[in-house]
C-alpha cells in the first residue's frame, strides 16, 4: 500500500511539474503571438500610411496628415514633425504647445548628433502648466535622405514609459516614409512645373496660358480684359550675330522685366520662338490699360543686355486686343492682337498698336 501511495506522490508531481512546464510554454507562446499580431498591426500601419503618402503627393497638406496618423495609430499625447531649413529646424506639423513641445538640453544632445533617444522620467520632461500637459516619455526618430540628416519625429506622452523600442521601429519606418514622400513630392513638382512653364524662360507655355485663362472666363464674373501680343523685333539678326546663348540672355531678361511690370492678376506666357503674350485684368478704361503697355515697351528699348563680350539693346512690338470690343471670344481677341502686332512689325517695329490707340 505504501508502494503505490509513493508512486502515486511521484506521478502527481511529475503531473504538476509537467503541467507548470506546459503553462509556461502556452504563456510564453501566447506573448509571441501578442508581439506578433503587433508587428502585423504595425505592418499594415506602416503599409497604409505609406499607400496614402503615395496618394496624396501633391497635397500641401501631406506632412501635418502623416502626423495626425501617428498620432492616432500609436496614441501619443503629441507628435511633432521638424525639418530642416536653411540649416534651422521648422515645425512643419503638430498639435502640441509651444511649452509642451520645447526641446530640451538633453534632446538636443541626440539630435545634433543625429540619434534616435527614448526619455522617460517620473519628474516631467516638459510641462504646459497653463494647458495641465505634463509630459513623462518622450521619442525623437531622425528623418533621412539616403545618409542626409533633413529633420525629426518627436513623438510624446504624459505616462511614464509609455514609449519603448516597439514604438521606436515604428516611428522609423514612418521616418523613412516622410523621407520618400519628401523626395517624391519634389520631383512631383518639377514635373508639374516642367508640364507648365517655358523651360528656357521660366514663364507659363502657350497650353497653360490656354488652360489659366479659360478657366477664370468660365468662372464667369471678367466683364473686360486685355490680350498682348510682342514680338521682340530683329531676333533672329541678334541670334545669327552674337550666338543664341546671347539670344537665350535676352529673352530670359526681357520676359523677367516685362513680369516685374505686371500686376497680380496679369499672367505672362511664351507664346512661340521669340513671341510672349500677356492677359490684363482690366481694372481701368482701355486707354489706361495701354499706357501701360506702352511704359512696358518703352522700359524694354532702354533695357541693356549684356555678357562679357557682348551689350545690347532689343526694342519690341506689341498688339493689343481689348474684349469685349475687339471679339466676343479670347480665340478671337487674340486674333485681333495679333493682327495688330503684325500692323506694328509693318510701320516700323517698336510700336504699340491696337484698334482705338497707337503709339
Amino acid at each position: 500500500m505504501d508502494d503505490y501511495k509513493a508512486m502515486y506522490h511521484q506521478l502527481k508531481l511529475e503531473y504538476e511539474g509537467y503541467q507548470k512546464i506546459t503553462e509556461e510554454k502556452i504563456q510564453e507562446l501566447s506573448s509571441v503571438n501578442i508581439q506578433h499580431e503587433k508587428n502585423l498591426d504595425m505592418l499594415s500601419n506602416v503599409i497604409l500610411i505609406s499607400n496614402y503618402i503615395n496618394s496624396n503627393l501633391s497635397s500641401k497638406n501631406i506632412i501635418p496628415m502623416i502626423n495626425d496618423m501617428i498620432i492616432g495609430i500609436i496614441g501619443v499625447t503629441q507628435s511633432t514633425i521638424y525639418l530642416l531649413e536653411d540649416s534651422k529646424f521648422v515645425i512643419k506639423a503638430t498639435n502640441g504647445t509651444q511649452d509642451s513641445i520645447a526641446i530640451t538640453e538633453e534632446c538636443k544632445n541626440y539630435i545634433s548628433k543625429n540619434k534616435t533617444f527614448i526619455l522617460n522620467s517620473k519628474e516631467p520632461i516638459v510641462k504646459d502648466e497653463l494647458n495641465n500637459i505634463y509630459i513623462h516619455s518622450r521619442m525623437g526618430v531622425p528623418i533621412k535622405v539616403a545618409e542626409k540628416f533633413i529633420g525629426y519625429i518627436v513623438a510624446d506622452h504624459t505616462h511614464y514609459n509609455f514609449l519603448s523600442e516597439f514604438h521606436e521601429i515604428f516611428l522609423s519606418s514612418i521616418a523613412s516614409q516622410i523621407a520618400i514622400a519628401l523626395e517624391n513630392s519634389i520631383l512631383y513638382k518639377k514635373i508639374e512645373r516642367a508640364a507648365k512653364y517655358d523651360a528656357l524662360i521660366g514663364i507659363y507655355n502657350r497650353k497653360t496660358f490656354y488652360e489659366i485663362i479659360e478657366e477664370r472666363l468660365s468662372n464667369g464674373g471678367v466683364d473686360k480684359y486685355a490680350i498682348v501680343m510682342i514680338d521682340l523685333d530683329n531676333f533672329k539678326k541678334v541670334n545669327d550675330t552674337l550666338g543664341h546663348q546671347f539670344g537665350d540672355k535676352v529673352l530670359i531678361e526681357t520676359a523677367n522685366l516685362i513680369r516685374s511690370m505686371l500686376e497680380p492678376k496679369d499672367i505672362i506666357a511664351r507664346y512661340g520662338g521669340e513671341e510672349i503674350i500677356l492677359y490684363i485684368d482690366c481694372n481701368s478704361d482701355n486707354e489706361d490699360i495701354y499706357i501701360r503697355i506702352d511704359k512696358i515697351r518703352n522700359s524694354v528699348s532702354s533695357n541693356l543686355v549684356s555678357n562679357e563680350k557682348n551689350e545690347r539693346s532689343i526694342t519690341a512690338s506689341f498688339g493689343v486686343g481689348f474684349y469685349p470690343n475687339d471679339g466676343k471670344t479670347l480665340e478671337t481677341v487674340i486674333n485681333c492682337a495679333d493682327r495688330f502686332l503684325y500692323k506694328a512689325k509693318h510701320a516700323g517695329k517698336n510700336k504699340v498698336m491696337s484698334s482705338h490707340f497707337f503709339r
